[in-house]
């Protein structure tokens, strides 16, 4: 897709699903972030739409990192996202995700990106926003 990181096979996101507010342990399904209750789902979703894993749901009130961490799937990944080339292929999540060897995420802007830099965050910030539209990102 034109993007500088050619061993990306999908990327990894987040996504909250608004509710109504519960009557019980309202405190667990409100997102502070999103303002409002939900559930929360994680997804990893190929290039072309496809999504590959979809886990959830979890409380409103657990960050993406918290989901990614009780979900175990870069242990999934470790044991089984082997392709048939030696290159290494990652997934791409957003700034929420740490960083892995099978998962990247964009330059921190600490203010010192240098142009390569910004033109990597950039290109691929295109095709992750792509992805979450095709999921229906809130």
């Amino acid at each position: 897709m034109g993007v500088p990181l050619q061993n990306c096979w999908g990327f990894i996101d987040g996504t909250a699903r608004p509710i109504c507010r519960p009557s019980h342990n309202q405190e667990q399904y409100f997102s502070g972030h999103k303002r409002q209750h939900c559930i929360k789902y994680q997804s990893i979703i190929c290039p072309d739409g496809i999504i590959v894993s979809l886990l959830g749901a979890y409380v409103g009130r657990r960050h993406d990192a918290g989901i990614f961490a009780e979900s175990q799937i870069y242990t999934q990944l470790q044991a089984s996202a082997s392709f048939d080339n030696d290159n290494q292929n990652v997934i791409y999540g957003d700034p929420a995700y740490p960083i892995r060897e099978l998962l990247l995420r964009p330059y921190p802007n600490n203010g010192n990106l240098t142009p390569q830099q910004q033109q990597f965050n950039t290109s691929m910030s295109t095709v992750r926003q792509a992805v979450e539209w095709g999921f229906g990102k809130t």
